[in-house]
């Protein structure tokens, strides 16, 4: 993801989760899985999504959606198109872009941190990286999703809910998907594709008639 400084809004804070709802985050994946894989009726997805996402993957968009209200099928869509759903020989882009979903570093860290400037590789000391003191410290959105004390890109729970939260920051939550991805990476082509996607996901269920899928 490439991304320059943020305009900050002095009326705008970001959410933070308590260690209680964070201790939470597994056991609802766990949950998610468990009615996926017994046929939940009420979970739509299409013929299309059945067959290119990764179904393991499900269930960590569905409760990264259920912390930051930002559509599940948005954060496959961004996980499709920046990584083909982490089967790229390298989760590091040239731009030095990081993880499942290839955030630039002072993103992710936060763009107050002394070494960031630029496009937003810094040079953040690793074990900086992945610490949610640090990042909360510089305002970043790096997420500590399975609670082992680390916020880390190359961790899949962490780098969904890390996008989430971004995302849900930038209008998504409240259905500004095109501006939410377009502020994830600042191209007209990459909101074309993320979107193209989102739809095929879903596709299906905009056709439904009311019957359970």
């Amino acid at each position: 993801m490439t991304k320059k400084p943020p305009r900050k809004k002095q009326s705008s804070k970001k959410k933070q989760s308590s260690p209680f709802r964070i201790l939470l985050i597994p056991i609802t994946i766990l949950a998610i899985y468990y009615a996926l894989n017994y046929d939940d009726p009420s979970f739509n997805l299409s013929s299309i999504g059945k067959d290119e996402i990764p179904s393991e993957y499900i269930p960590i968009y569905k409760a990264a959606e259920e912390e930051y209200g930002v559509p599940w099928y948005l954060l496959a869509a961004h996980h499709r198109v920046e990584t083909k759903f982490s089967t790229m020989k390298s989760l590091v882009s040239p731009a030095g872009a990081e993880g499942h979903m290839q955030f630039m570093p002072c993103t992710f860290v936060g763009w107050s941190h002394p070494s960031c400037s630029g496009l937003g590789k810094g040079d953040i000391p690793p074990d900086q990286k992945t610490d949610p003191a640090v990042i909360e410290k510089y305002g970043g959105y790096g997420v500590d999703a399975n609670g082992d004390g680390k916020a880390d890109p190359f961790q899949m729970e962490d780098a969904i809910f890390s996008a989430a939260n971004y995302l849900a920051h930038n209008g998504a939550a409240d259905g500004k998907l095109e501006q939410a991805v377009y502020a994830y990476n600042h191209s007209e082509q990459y909101v074309e594709d993320v979107l193209y996607y989102a739809d095929r996901f879903v596709e299906e269920e905009e056709e439904n008639t009311g019957q359970p899928m």
